[in-house]
């Protein structure tokens, strides 16, 4: 994005443009002290940039930077030519080459959380360059002291074999690999895991594994949970006690899908997944991360997976409509476990005075046919609900940050939120407030929702309770036939000319509200409340078990996968 590139050219500016100044300064003038201080202040951009660039590559603007350290440091001993300094020159300018090389072999290393391993090296490689940025630093402020060089050298060889160790065991691994696998290979086969949950998707995409966790839990088997993009590591581990691991390449998978192993679940259609279709020793179960009439809630790349979990016959119906192909025995209905405690209404609410609002706009998706956001007309919206003393609970997508423009304009909700609020009492909550609410409680809370195409709405549907759908695409009558769960719903057009007759409908009249319940069966399954998430922990436990289940051949998949690659 935009805000993203200009973020990354500043740091690129001051990294290159700050090495180079305090290089000069210091080889060029008599100013040692200014050029040490700019120094100081180059190495400061440059750890910037990693943060805003990972894996930028600052080897030019540190070695320049070490030069310009080190060239400050004999000017300011004053002792003509130094060994200590010039052994301390030699080790720092191999850190320096080093330092990025090891940290793309640490890369490929698995790193594991909730589990008894001890992965030191990964540790190392992807702190050494900040480390050396401390280092430098570190000789910096050694020379405006007029510190001895021995101080220098010592800080240097301290971080030269830590760095050493590290590329020494990387080493050793890949030329003479123990005979019992790695550490975490034997880790994972005395856990004994039974499924294993394979996750790969953008920064951000987290909640797609954590609305799952708890019900994975529930089933009662040892399972592990593998991520394929770093970031993931830390705050899914938070969210279970189940072993987390961070697979890299396709190799190291290899050591993590123990024998023990019998299905794996998955929960989008990620580009990666196919790294672990192709272990076919294993029945492949895709869970999905909502239920939606969104384009990519039938994708024809589900056909690749064994078993393909749905919430209710409407997305089975879904696929049909789509024009793709799957084989019944595929499906399996299981409902929605994640809806279990929404509370349910089973009489219409009707004539709401003073009514809480749940507003859940989309994001714009990836591609024009997948962007249902209503973000461009929700200040109409909103407007028109304060004006009927409604109390709105605002939840975005979380993706929504990445588009600025989406950005923008729920900023402008938030401030138009936060002023009514200033001015009735009314407590609305919005941003920080309403993302410590989970869905559920936010669904508990409200009366009636208004939502853009999304899963949201499925799972809303499960309380019985009113609800309004967004149009943005402005396409009349075939809005329902796109998206058949609108039509249990109230549609509000793009331009909002409909708008208070659906407002009305939606919290005054409500006459769809016995329409709703057969549409609730279809979509959410006709399962009883009080044990409704046992339908999908049966059926992931008739997955595991070796006398029900065996991965069929996937040659009929092939062909819906070979389309869309």
């Amino acid at each position: 994005m935009r805000g993203e590139l200009v973020q990354k050219l500043i740091a690129r500016g001051l990294a290159t443009g700050g090495a180079v100044l305090a290089f000069l300064v210091v080889a060029l003038t008599g100013a040692t002290s200014w050029g040490l201080c700019l120094a100081l202040a180059a190495l400061a951009a440059t750890v910037w940039e990693r943060r805003v660039r990972p894996g930028a590559d600052s080897i030019a603007e540190t070695t320049l930077i070490a030069a310009g350290v080190l060239v400050g440091y004999a000017r300011q001993l004053d002792t003509g030519f130094n060994p200590t300094l010039t052994v301390t020159a030699a080790v720092l300018l191999g850190l320096v080459l080093v330092a990025g090389p090891l940290r793309q072999a640490g890369d490929l290393e698995i790193r594991t959380a909730n589990l008894p391993v001890r992965a030191w090296v990964p540790q190392i490689t992807t702190v050494l360059g900040d480390a050396v940025a401390a280092l430098l630093a570190l000789l910096a402020l050694a020379a405006l002291a007029g510190l001895p060089a021995a101080l220098a050298l010592a800080a240097t060889l301290l971080v030269g074999v830590a760095a050493g160790a590290a590329a020494l065991e990387l080493a050793r691994r890949r030329f003479r690999p123990s005979p019992t696998g790695s550490a975490v290979s034997r880790a994972l086969r005395r856990h004994r895991p039974e499924f294993v949950l394979h996750f790969s998707a953008p920064p951000g995409s987290e909640y797609q594994v954590t609305m799952w966790l708890p019900y994975l839990e529930r089933i009662g088997r040892p399972f592990v949970v593998m991520v394929r993009e770093p970031g993931f590591l830390a705050p899914i581990a938070a969210a279970t006690s189940a072993p987390v691991v961070y697979c890299a390449t396709t190799r190291s998978m290899d050591e993590v899908l123990v024998p023990s192993l019998r299905v794996a679940f998955y929960v989008n259609h990620g580009a990666k997944n196919s790294h672990c279709i192709r272990f076919t020793q294993l029945t492949h179960v895709q869970l999905h991360h909502g239920d939606s009439d969104k384009a990519p809630s039938a994708n024809p790349v589900s056909a690749i997976f064994d078993r393909i979990f749905v919430a209710g016959e409407a997305a089975i119906e879904r696929y049909a409509r789509a024009g793709i192909h799957i084989p019944a025995e595929k499906f399996v209905v299981v409902g929605r476990p994640q809806v279990e405690a929404i509370e349910v209404h089973t009489r219409p609410k009707s004539g709401l005075a003073n009514p809480t609002v749940l507003y859940t706009p989309t994001w714009t998706g990836h591609n024009a046919d997948a962007d249902y956001c209503s973000l461009p007309v929700a200040e109409t919206l909103l407007r028109r609900l304060l004006d009927r003393g409604a109390t709105v609970i605002l939840r975005a997508h979380p993706y929504t940050a990445q588009n600025p423009a989406s950005a923008r304009q729920l900023a402008r909700l938030h401030d138009l939120l936060a002023a009514d609020r200033t001015r009735t009492g009314r407590e609305h909550l919005y941003g920080a407030s309403a993302s410590r609410l989970t869905l559920t409680d936010s669904v508990n809370r409200a009366d009636a929702l208004v939502s853009d195409v999304s899963g949201v709405v499925s799972d809303w549907l499960y309380s019985g309770k009113p609800y309004a759908v967004t149009n943005m695409d402005a396409d009349g009558d075939r809005f329902e036939q796109r998206f058949p769960l609108a039509a249990a719903g109230y549609v509000l057009r793009r331009d909002m000319t409909n708008l208070d007759d659906v407002l009305t409908r939606l919290l005054d009249t409500d006459p769809l509200a016995e329409a709703r319940w057969a549409t609730r069966r279809r979509y959410l399954g006709d399962f009883p409340a009080e044990s409704y998430a046992e339908v999908f922990l049966a059926a992931a436990r008739r997955e595991l078990d070796p006398a029900w289940n065996a991965p069929t051949p996937r040659a009929a998949a092939e062909a819906p996968l070979s389309r869309t690659t």
